[in-house]
Formats: C-alpha cells, sequence, structure tokens
C-alpha cells in the first residue's frame, strides 16, 4: 500500500486548526465549496466536477486539538483510504502532519493527489493565520 505524507508549521494553535480538519464547513474553507454533511450519520461528502466525483468521508477518530482521522468510503482509488490529520502544538505554532494513507497502488492519480494535496496544505496554513484562501476546488472545477 502506498501512502501520500506532507507536513507543514501554520503560525497559529491547534484550537485554530483542527477545525479545518475535523468539520465540513473546515473543509469548506480551503478543499472544496461542495461539501454536505450528514450530521446524523456524521459523515461528510466533498462534491468535485459537478459532482462527477464524491468523496465521502467517515469519522474514525476526531479528538480535539490534536487528531481527526477520516476513513473514506466512496471514489474509485480514494475507496477505503484513510485521511490521517495530526497536529501538535510546537512554541506557539502547529505542526500539521497529514498522511492520506492506504492507497493500493502508486497510479497516475496518486501522483496528481500528491500535487493537489501539497497545494491543499499552505491552503489550511493561510486559512488558519487569517488570509482566506478559499477552496482549492469550486463546484465545477479549480478556483486557483
Amino acid at each position: 500500500m502506498a501512502d501520500i505524507k506532507h507536513m507543514i508549521q501554520v503560525n497559529a494553535a491547534p484550537a485554530a486548526v483542527f477545525p479545518l480538519v475535523a468539520t465540513a464547513a473546515g473543509f469548506s474553507r480551503w478543499w472544496a465549496a461542495d461539501v454536505t454533511e450528514d450530521k446524523l450519520a456524521g459523515t461528510v461528502e466533498l462534491g468535485f466536477f459537478n459532482r462527477a466525483t464524491v468523496y465521502g468521508l467517515r469519522p474514525v477518530e476526531i479528538a480535539a486539538p490534536g487528531k481527526a482521522h477520516w476513513r473514506c468510503e466512496t471514489g474509485n482509488e480514494w475507496s477505503g483510504t484513510r485521511l490521517l490529520f495530526d497536529l501538535a502544538e510546537q512554541k506557539g505554532q502547529t505542526v500539521l502532519r497529514f498522511t492520506h494513507a492506504d492507497w493500493q497502488a502508486e497510479t497516475d492519480y496518486f501522483i496528481s493527489c500528491t500535487t493537489a494535496w501539497g497545494e491543499l496544505m499552505f491552503r489550511i496554513k493561510g486559512a488558519a493565520e487569517g488570509k482566506n484562501p478559499g477552496p482549492l476546488f469550486s463546484k465545477d472545477g479549480m478556483a486557483y
């Protein structure tokens, strides 16, 4: 199995970063404009390219302010993968370690997702630091 890994230092406390990676509202600030939540089931859906692709996420372990672990339940190559956001306070800042774990293979799509996750890390950082970058993905494409 293959994993995507990133680490970024954020000039904000973990309490400011945590809601960005642990909630549907947080995801809509940096990841995707099309985010829905089923509060009863505790699941989140993110739609991409007019919902041609939908990733359904189920929380596995959400423990403020240090851990938000999700399991992806839909998507061709994403189904069965895990999104692990681990936050640690370091001198008043946050070290965010991210792993997109359990890919079946290192396909071209895996490689493109590695690139996208790198950009997304900077969007999380910007959102936590008050720069409001907005989501990388609009409802119908990439927002840039």
